[in-house]
């Protein structure tokens, strides 16, 4: 049996006929389904349809055999044969199609895969045969008859009825080089489903860890909430924010950079543990792992700290990616074998990503020690260092700002790509949300976790002091440079919050996106968002990402 993929409706053998002839033949065949053969060309209620994929796991080799022993009994003896063969009803769209004069064989798609339809001239209606034999590629198709099998073994239905649920007029995937261009995917997610079956499987697998992440949470005793899209301060995060107006009252709204001041306001409230898996937007560049528009889960625990925190994301990625083995074995995906340490150990492009518990933990400044060659808090040398390694701007920058840019060029890249590890302690200078430790404060209870190269999440012992974090914010807004200070403002009623009293808490955030990426071995972001943000089309077709990464800053991945 062919490969549908390479075995394309007619249509497309002919590559002669521009897009246009192609559309003007599709409105034709519209025009006489239609009128001449009396077809709905964009069909009706239809119950009982069952999945492609149930509707294979319905055939029978033992009624199949009878009925084939029947069938040659009743041929004898001129009688009916008895058919004990499962009566299935389907729907999907044409990936297939050859016409042998007198029998037709489809092939169609939905979500759970591809199933082969045999329609014999004799067995329908002749309307239904015309329609069977002059299918395009990308209509949607009903098909009810028994699941059997062809004499090449390949499971089918036997159609006796045969009715059009939708006529595509659009030209078939072939036209744009089977959709491999990656942009045109994007653009075009609707056809990239069908087209291409493995980008169905990753967002029915994204969904299903985001199912498994709030029994996790739920199962934690985690309550989940909601909180505003529309902010009038663009709070919890050092990001520039999208703005908007509101017409009726009259005011400047911004769309959420973060949920966090409002999920702590939870905790003064007297919600002891809440999460929230949330729509984030941020104003800034787009590239591999990142997204103006991005998921992330956001969690608050009263009278936990960033190592309650560490001990709950630990558990549920492990937990995700011992569910993740047997998703990909069933979605046909590539696995790797459990690791020296127990596993599980999940592909990522080149990458085999062992999962064992404990992941890694190692501190801000051993790391920084290894990879800068000298102390972090030896701002003379570690300045040297950031002229050294070409970061010239280093003047204009607050000491451990600079600390923080070193870190970035030389010890991050020190990071196991194959091993979760979280790098704890990071200085309180750069984490203006989170506790000072009490022994050293010029660290803090923050922590960030690395999967493959990639930031995937920080956690903090949060800060609930009203004076200190007044302080903070303060601070903050006279660092910011004109156009930053445009749209930061202090958020006096969440220090009001906290003056009414906010319990010590461990709060956590994780880039689902970027979680997703790791578990579906997609490379760029925008392979595990249905529908990401692009730019308009240019004259040529082509399309060209954005600017600088984001800036730091709030619990984003």
């Amino acid at each position: 049996m062919t490969d549908p993929k390479t075995d394309p409706a007619p249509e497309a053998t002919a590559p002669a006929q521009t897009e246009s002839e192609i559309v003007a033949s599709r409105r034709a065949k519209l025009k006489r389904f239609r009128e001449e053969l009396g077809f709905e060309p964009y069909g009706q209620r239809v119950d009982g349809l069952l999945a492609l994929a149930e509707a294979r796991g319905r055939f029978s080799e033992d009624a199949h055999l009878a009925f084939d022993a029947a069938s040659k009994e009743a041929k004898a003896s001129g009688g009916v044969p008895a058919d004990t063969r499962a009566v299935v009803r389907v729907a999907g769209r044409v990936v297939q199609h050859r016409d042998m004069g007198k029998l037709v064989f489809l092939f169609l798609r939905d979500a759970t895969g591809d199933l082969q339809v045999s329609i014999s001239k004799s067995a329908v209606a002749a309307n239904e045969f015309e329609l069977a034999k002059h299918a395009d590629y990308g209509d949607i198709l009903v098909a009810e008859g028994p699941i059997g099998r062809t004499n090449k073994g390949e499971v089918c239905v036997w159609a006796t009825s045969v009715s059009l649920g939708a006529k595509s007029l659009a030209a078939p995937p072939e036209k744009w080089h089977g959709l491999s261009d990656p942009e045109l995917r994007y653009r075009r997610r609707y056809v990239d489903m069908y087209a291409n079956p493995e980008t169905a499987k990753v967002f029915a697998m994204r969904s299903r860890i985001i199912s498994r992440i709030r029994r996790f949470m739920d199962g934690r005793g985690f309550l989940e909430v909601e909180t505003p899209v529309l902010q009038p301060i663009a709070g919890g995060a050092a990001a520039r924010p999208f703005t908007t107006h509101h017409n009726a009252l009259g005011m400047p709204l911004f769309m959420r950079i973060a949920p966090e001041l409002y999920l702590k306001r939870c905790l003064v409230g007297g919600l002891s543990k809440v999460y929230e898996i949330n729509r984030n937007f941020r104003n800034e560049g787009i590239d591999r792992s990142h997204n103006p528009e991005f998921t992330a889960m956001e969690v608050y625990e009263a009278f936990g700290d960033y190592g309650t925190m560490m001990e709950l994301t630990e558990s549920l990625i492990h937990e995700i990616a011992v569910s993740m083995i047997e998703e990909r074995r069933a979605a046909g995906l590539r696995v790797e074998a459990n690791g020296p340490e127990g596993g599980p150990v999940l592909p990522w492009g080149d990458l085999a990503i062992n999962y064992a518990k404990p992941f890694v933990r190692v501190r801000f400044e051993e790391l920084f020690r290894r990879g800068a060659g000298c102390e972090m808090r030896d701002f003379k040398a570690v300045r040297a260092k950031a002229r050294e390694i070409g970061l010239h701007h280093e003047a204009k920058l607050d000491d451990w700002l600079v600390v923080n840019e070193v870190f970035e060029e030389c010890a991050e890249p020190l990071i196991d790509p194959c091993r979760p590890t979280f790098v704890t302690d990071y200085p309180s200078a750069i984490s203006p949300l989170t506790r000072p430790n009490r022994d050293d404060p010029a660290l803090c209870g923050r922590w960030d976790i690395f999967i493959g190269g990639m930031e995937v999440g920080p956690a903090y012992t949060e800060l609930n002091d009203p004076d200190i974090q007044l302080a903070k914010f303060t601070e903050q807004l006279k660092g910011a440079d004109d156009e930053e200070s445009t749209f930061r403002t202090l958020d006096e009623d969440f220090v009001e919050a906290l003056r009414v009293g906010m319990p010590p808490a461990g709060g956590l955030g994780i880039g689902i996106d970027r979680l997703v990426m790791l578990m579906t071995d997609s490379s760029s972001i925008r392979d595990v968002i249905l529908f990401p943000l692009l730019k308009s089309m240019a004259p040529s077709g082509s399309e060209a990402d954005g600017g600088a990464e984001p800036s730091e800053g709030g619990k984003r991945a």
